[in-house]
């Protein structure tokens, strides 16, 4: 069964420097402004197209503006494709940037039953796990404290203790894993083992070759928007790294 599938997608962004070279200009001449607006964009994603069985781990690699952030938010339902289709099933627990869903006004505790509700459980489901997510945060002395007190590996371990206690069935993960100290990065590889060999859908996209490497069971290489290649991790890093070299 497919988890996640891409058919022809494409996105992309305005390019704002066209406008912001000549604002005088720009606004004197407004419909042409526009026009020039519409033309000049950034394809972020150029007609894509792949599918990610349930249970498959799934690497996206490449350099930096290829479309692989824009892919997780696309298959996280926070971005919508301009052309193509993006269907995803089953329960999304996505770890898109840090702090991403987090109030930093509110505190640790009260921010994990905010990110609980925005990721699709009830109040009564997030209760009934808080313990556990605290107990495997290791931030018990801190959970009353306003989140803006935290530092970033402290924001990781929150974000990642949530939604790894979510009972997710596609679980998206950018770059989060490299923040926070050795041993809990140790303990965050451990649960992901659990989940594949629970046969969750996880996709990867990591600037760690050697983490994809040695994680995933299929890598995709994305390059100015398209996909460059797609298969065993071993033939595809190599690829990947001969281009950049």
């Amino acid at each position: 069964m497919t988890a996640v599938r891409f058919e022809h997608v494409s996105k992309s962004y305005p390019i704002y420097s066209q406008i912001l070279t000549g604002l005088k200009a720009s606004l004197l001449n407004v419909p042409q402004t526009i026009q020039r607006f519409k033309r000049h964009r950034f394809m972020a994603l150029d007609d894509v197209s792949f599918e990610v069985g349930q249970g498959e781990s799934v690497g996206v690699i490449g350099s930096n503006g290829s479309g692989k952030s824009t892919t997780l938010a696309l298959t996280a339902g926070v971005l919508r494709a301009q052309s193509g289709r993006v269907e995803v099933r089953g329960r999304v627990c996505p770890l898109l940037e840090l702090g991403a869903g987090f109030h930093p006004e509110l505190t640790g505790r009260e921010n994990i039953l905010l990110n609980g509700i925005l990721l699709g459980l009830t109040r009564r489901e997030i209760l009934a796990r808080m313990d556990e997510i605290i107990a495997f945060s290791e931030l018990e002395s801190f959970l009353d404290q306003p989140l803006r007190t935290y530092s970033s590996g402290m924001y990781a371990r929150l974000g990642f203790s949530v939604a790894v206690h979510l009972e997710p069935e596609v679980f998206l993960i950018d770059e989060v894993l490299a923040v926070g100290d050795l041993r809990f990065q140790a303990k965050c590889r451990e649960k992901l083992e659990e989940f594949k060999k629970r046969r969750v859908t996880i996709v990867l996209v990591s600037h760690s070759l050697a983490e994809v490497r040695g994680f995933c069971e299929r890598v995709i290489w994305l390059k100015d928007g398209k996909v460059a290649a797609d298969g065993e991790p071993g033939s595809v890093i190599a690829r990947y790294e001969a281009a950049m070299a």
